[in-house]
């Protein structure tokens, strides 16, 4: 991030920081308007630019120079292309395509980040919607799903990849999982494994519409419900992703103590999160935290030892943590068979 690179001993060290918002604005805007997707068919002038995104003209050349030096853009005899990371990730309807959750920055995130004052003022968040609201409202809630989607698709392979015990096991359950993207790589990439998804009944004609696609509805099944309030249900290996986060630690604790006795004897629970005692993540996890602030009633962040002594506390009789990704870290809680 632009904060761990700035010198912020000088003045002008200082201003740069004050004034990084405008980079990544200059982002959220291009995927807003669609560039990159323009940009996928080829170079464009700036006047091409101009016509195709439908543009008054002023300030046009400055942002394009200006992605070109964030290296999200390259322009080569006036003509500008996506870089090599923007084509890649930031091109819609690509199986790669990230910004979901960079639309959800945009429209959610960015004008929240504007009331942090108030927010540590008064402990409140500042999205202007609650997440009741966002599932009630079916066009909401599909821009939500594409922004989870974004992010299931770079940690889906590498917790595949950093878990590696799968095939000893029968059956999954990841809970708030969606509509299930997480859990169809899964049982994709292990034929073995019956695959289950809890979240709230809004979610079901999405999984639904995402199991057929995939071909795996004989393989996934939803279940419906509040996990404060519905058992869930049993399985061998239980997955939390970026949920325990969205909660105060009272809460926590109490979907820990839950997710033990939904793990089958001998099973597993897996827990990743941006914990905060990363320190090669430091600054960005700090970041996510304060979104929690901004956007949830209750929660944040928190460091492994608080995800350990909740799972012990529960039962669970080993317990491990390893490194996820770039940022994340998976916590691996067995119970005894």
């Amino acid at each position: 991030m632009t904060t761990t690179a700035t010198d912020t001993s000088r003045p002008a060290g200082i201003l740069r920081l004050a004034n990084s918002f405008c980079d990544a604005k200059a982002l959220l805007t291009a995927v807003e308007l669609g560039l990159f997707t323009t940009l996928r068919a080829g170079p464009a002038s700036v006047e091409e630019i101009r016509g195709k995104l439908g543009l008054h003209g002023r300030g046009l050349s400055d942002w394009l120079d200006l992605l070109v030096e964030l290296r999200l853009l390259q322009e080569v005899d006036g003509r500008y292309r996506n870089g090599s990371g923007a084509d890649r990730f930031l091109v819609r309807g690509e199986e790669s395509y990230i910004g979901g959750f960079i639309e959800r920055s945009n429209r959610n995130l960015y004008p929240a980040w504007g009331r942090l004052g108030e927010a540590l003022r008064t402990g409140k968040p500042q999205s202007g919607s609650s997440f009741e609201a966002v599932v009630e409202n079916p066009q909401i809630l599909k821009q939500f799903i594409h922004s989870m989607d974004a992010l299931t698709r770079v940690l889906g392979p590498q917790l595949i990849e950093a878990f590696g015990e799968w095939s000893d096991h029968a059956s999954v359950l990841d809970v708030g999982g969606c509509r299930g993207s997480l859990a169809a790589q899964i049982v994709t990439a292990h034929p073995n494994l019956a695959g289950h998804v809890f979240d709230l009944p809004q979610m079901e004609p999405f999984f639904t519409e995402q199991a057929a696609e995939k071909g795996l509805t004989d393989r996934l099944t939803f279940h419906g419900g509040s996990f404060f309030e519905n058992p869930l249900p049993q399985a061998d290996i239980v997955v939390m992703g970026h949920v325990l986060h969205d909660w105060d630690r009272d809460q926590r604790k109490f979907l820990v103590e839950k997710a033990f006795h939904a793990v089958n004897p001998g099973g597993v629970l897996l827990v990743y999160d941006r914990m905060l005692d990363r320190p090669s993540s430091r600054v960005e996890n700090l970041v996510i935290s304060l979104d929690m602030l901004l956007v949830t009633d209750g929660g944040s962040e928190y460091p492994v030892g608080e995800l350990r002594e909740h799972a012990e506390a529960a039962g669970f009789v080993k317990i491990e943590d390893r490194l996820l990704g770039d940022d994340d870290t998976l916590v691996v809680a067995r119970k005894a068979a």
